[in-house]
């Protein structure tokens, strides 16, 4: 057992270096100091940070100790009545992608801007949007909720797992907080309101004021 301890704590200490980074390189403080130095070039900091956080994410799953003690390992026919939720948590998904940029989130968006002129600095790397529409009128962050759903069903679940999970999850909640912050300073008022009818994740009345 005290090496499985082990296992999970080291799981817990590469993850918790990559939320470090992944957030310390998202803050508006660090944007600003590049944009002192690189000027309209922060146009291309967003998609150069997926790149970067996909790679360090990768390295943490690859590279964190994988245990060989199973939490669970459902039997059949469970096996696949688990999928069922899975599979819809996509459909999931893929509604909330109908609700915004994919090619902003991934920085294209602002390559594009920047080639033809029109990238306005004020922007950091990303502009801004509330969205209140479809999946957003039942979750300020229905993409974080759908994706909880997609890791936590399945068929069998190993201690790495389970230990990853428990950490993307808690990074998925206290993102939201700095996330809400820019989104407070962007839009005032409107998103006050908006946190304070619609729960932060999961669609639960009782989440809104948490």
């Amino acid at each position: 057992m005290i090496k499985y301890f082990g296992n999970v704590l080291l799981t817990f200490l590469m993850f918790g270096v990559f939320a470090f980074l992944h957030s310390f390189l998202a803050s508006n403080n660090v944007k600003s100091k590049i944009i002192k130095k690189s000027g309209n070039f922060i146009a291309f900091y967003r998609l150069l940070y997926v790149i970067f956080s996909l790679i360090s994410f990768w390295i943490v799953f690859t590279f964190a100790p994988h245990s060989d003690f199973f939490i669970y390992d459902l039997p059949h026919p469970f096996d696949l009545l688990i999928l069922v939720p899975q599979f819809l948590s996509l459909f999931g998904l893929l509604w909330c992608l109908k609700y915004f940029s994919v090619k902003e989130f991934l920085g294209i968006n602002q390559i594009q801007r920047w080639k033809s002129g029109n990238y306005n600095i004020n922007e950091n790397d990303e502009q801004l949007t509330l969205r209140i529409e479809g999946p957003y009128k039942y979750s300020r962050h229905p993409v974080y909720f759908f994706s909880i759903l997609f890791l936590i069903f399945r068929p069998e679940m190993d201690l790495f797992y389970a230990g990853l999970l428990i950490c993307i999850i808690s990074y998925f909640y206290i993102g939201t907080f700095y996330e809400e912050r820019k989104l407070v300073q962007k839009f005032g008022e409107r998103y006050i309101n908006y946190q304070k009818n619609t729960p932060r994740i999961f669609p639960l009345k009782r989440d809104v004021n948490k």
